[in-house]
């Protein structure tokens, strides 16, 4: 994830907080910076203010789009009138939040966008193996299926949507097992899936959480 923000404070708020999450946060503080390093890195999301040194966040966001970086982008700013909005999500933005903010109302619409890059495909990739996503399956490299319960798939999901990052045991049991209120949930979730698929499908990272790993 991408965070361009020149507000140094906020900017280090939010990207401890992203971190806690589970996603791996590069910080730009200016729009030319920002613009560089979208056009330069891999990213699934982009959080872009407006008001930026150098370079406004919409003549950002269209310089990334003139050069066909895919990534969801979400604008957050204080300019929240009407036209403000328009001009955002015609310039190409997939989203628009405006601050001030609640912090669990920007992180859901994260994972809204993050779950929107996966709506058009039917197989996530997990090393050799894909956990096909229509059937709830994994597909391992012989061709054999595994067919896997609706918890195991959303954790199994949940972990292979970001394969870099280290998932912490309680945002996964925020995330996954919100009615849940057993303390081991996850990892007795995760055991099930190493029963089914093998140790090295999820990777222990110790005193952090977890992450995907391969097969």
């Amino acid at each position: 994830m991408l965070l361009v923000e020149d507000d140094r404070e906020l900017a280090g708020m939010l990207s401890e907080l992203l971190a806690d999450e589970g996603y791996e946060v590069e910080l730009a503080h200016d729009g030319q910076r920002g613009l560089h390093r979208g056009l330069t890195g891999h990213h699934d999301v982009i959080i872009l203010d407006r008001r930026l040194p150098v370079m406004d966040g919409l003549e950002v966001l269209a310089g990334l789009r003139r050069r066909a970086v895919t990534a969801r982008v979400l604008v957050l700013s204080a300019l929240g009138e009407l036209t403000d909005r328009v001009h955002g999500l015609d310039a190409g933005a997939d989203d628009y939040l405006v601050k001030p903010f609640e912090t669990d109302e920007l992180l859901a619409r994260l994972r809204a966008l993050c779950r929107r890059d996966l709506d058009g495909a039917e197989c996530l990739p997990l090393g050799t193996a894909a956990l096909d996503l229509l059937r709830h399956e994994v597909v391992l490299s012989r061709g054999e299926r595994v067919t896997l319960s609706g918890r195991e798939f959303d954790l199994l999901r949940t972990l292979a949507q970001r394969p870099k990052a280290i998932h912490p045991r309680e945002a996964l049991r925020t995330h996954v097992f919100a009615d849940s209120t057993g303390e081991s949930i996850v990892d007795t979730y995760v055991y099930y899936l190493r029963r089914k698929l093998g140790r090295e499908v999820v990777k222990t990272v110790h005193g952090l959480g977890y992450q995907i790993g391969a097969m």
